[in-house]
């Protein structure tokens, strides 16, 4: 067996573990039963949508990746009001969606890391303005470029992962899909880390106006415990060395707690909970994509730098 079906089969177990322990140790009475079945449910149609990742050939990848960053991006732009002008420079937006990933496949980095910062970025309010219309002008265009930088841009990292399957590094050759599967796997690690650190450690807060669960305890307990498995998980999975390994592991574990709490950040000043419903017991699609969008691009950068 691969590094990739052992590591399926784990999350398998985890998730089976946590619904075997949920019927078992709460009583059904428990408020939190019915709270944690339906995340672990929920936990289990996303694995099960995410096999074609890892399993399908690298187009259709690419393409589930980019329905995400599509889903995600949709639901980020329903945060606040749009004007009616804003449908042409919003059309532009959604039509950058697919050529990001085509660059990101096509492993053409030139064009992928400029597309968006550069061409989009200055597309985006150059047809916001040529509507006539000023009032709003900046709300606009700060939904669009934010949106589409953490949405589109940040996520597709993780097309491009898949896209250096074949390069060898130091005479290993780099398996994309392995990479992405110990990409997504810390940062889900480091939440839970997090969630268990600071539910046993935690009382002084870090931000308590944003994230008022977040604490200091949970937070290095992560950071820990997150370091030390993705120094584990390396060899199997990335052509890291330890000391690369250690690094990585702090970047994500830091910039995944980063993404999550400038998330919250967001829907702290609009008002919302939630970013959506589209995944129940979790909330929108960006309430589990939060840390990715900063650790998929510091990562994929990382490791970019050092070996290719």
């Amino acid at each position: 067996m691969t590094p990739l079906a052992y590591g399926l089969l784990f999350v398998v177990a985890l998730l089976s573990g946590s619904f075997a322990y949920t019927l078992l140790c709460l009583p059904k009475a428990s408020p939190s039963r019915g709270e944690i079945l339906l995340r672990i449910k929920t936990w289990c149609w996303i694995l099960l949508f995410l096999l074609p990742v890892f399993l399908a050939p690298t187009p259709w990848a690419l393409a589930v990746l980019g329905l995400i960053s599509f889903v995600a991006f949709k639901e980020f732009i329903t945060l606040t009001p749009s004007r009616t002008e804003d449908r042409w420079a919003l059309m532009w937006a959604y039509l950058a969606i697919p050529f990001q990933y085509l660059w990101a496949g096509m492993a053409w980095y030139g064009m992928f890391i400029i597309f968006i910062p550069v061409y989009i970025f200055l597309l985006v309010p150059t047809r916001l303005v040529l509507s006539g219309r000023p009032d709003g002008f900046l709300r606009s265009t700060t939904t669009l470029h934010w949106g589409l930088m953490t949405t589109v841009f940040s996520l597709s990292h993780m097309g491009y992962l898949l896209a250096l399957t074949g390069q060898t590094v130091q005479g290993i050759p780099v398996e994309g899909t392995h990479l992405l599967f110990f990409l997504l796997f810390l940062p889900q690690i480091n939440d839970v880390s997090q969630f268990v650190w600071g539910k046993t450690l935690g009382n002084r807060k870090i931000l308590p106006l944003i994230s008022p669960k977040k604490t200091w305890g949970g937070f290095l307990g992560g950071v820990g415990t997150t370091t030390v498995i993705a120094v584990c998980l390396a060899p199997w999975f990335t052509p890291l060395n330890v000391w690369l390994s250690l690094f990585i592991g702090l970047v994500v574990s830091v910039s995944g707690f980063l993404g999550d709490v400038v998330m919250s950040a967001i829907k702290r000043d609009i008002g919302i909970k939630d970013t959506g419903t589209l995944l129940p017991g979790h909330g929108g699609i960006l309430d589990r994509l939060d840390s990715l969008t900063f650790t998929a691009p510091l990562f994929f950068h990382t490791l970019y730098y050092f070996y290719f």
